[in-house]
């Protein structure tokens, strides 16, 4: 486990010094594809982000190309696929009782749900999309979730690699994690989804 770790730590520390330029400008496109391909780990990308440009600028660098690939990936689930949805999948009885409670889904629970780490933007985008939900409502949402996932993620990125000189950093770095997943069970049990 400890090669791993290593071996990840070179990799993203490769990345942030390969180039002063080409390496982090990389890690923006992948923070933006994020969204709209869910295998993509955006800890990571935050991490060399927050790495090549410090905290403050890191920040907002992740925050605003999050947020716009979420809203590419809305615009796009929206323009391509909510005709589709529309005539064949809401019709599934189960489906439509479902897709009611997104269209219902107040704000403030819209940005836990955004603000939780471990919730995939992807679905939320795409579930956002194919609602009746308003696209001032999502952003909104958006705007105000990420916010604190992407300070989280970088805070988690950053410290992880600290972790491996200090332990101590690495428990908190755990337990942070852990609460958050807890979290997230348990808002998306209560909210049936």
């Amino acid at each position: 486990m400890g090669e791993i770790l290593n071996n990840l730590y070179n990799l993203i520390m490769e990345i942030v010094n390969s180039s002063t330029f080409y390496g982090p400008l990389f890690a923006c496109l992948l923070i933006f594809l994020e969204s709209i391909i869910p295998v993509l780990p955006l800890f990571v990308f935050i991490t060399i982000i927050f790495l090549a440009y410090g905290n403050i600028l890191g920040f907002i660098i992740s925050y605003i190309l999050t947020c716009l690939g979420c809203f590419f990936s809305f615009f796009m689930c929206r323009s391509i696929l909510k005709g589709i949805f529309q005539k064949r999948v809401r019709k599934i009885k189960e489906f439509d009782k479902f897709m009611k409670h997104i269209d219902k889904i107040s704000i403030p629970n819209l940005v836990l749900l955004i603000a939780i780490p471990f919730t995939p933007a992807f679905l939320v985008n795409i579930a956002a999309a194919l609602s009746k939900m308003t696209f001032k409502k999502y952003a909104l949402a958006i705007l105000l979730g990420k916010i604190s996932l992407v300070a989280f993620w970088g805070f988690i990125g950053t410290s992880l690699l600290e972790s491996l000189k200090n332990p101590r950093i690495l428990i908190v770095i755990v337990i942070m994690v852990a609460i958050s997943y807890l979290l997230s069970k348990i808002v998306t049990r209560k909210m049936n989804i």
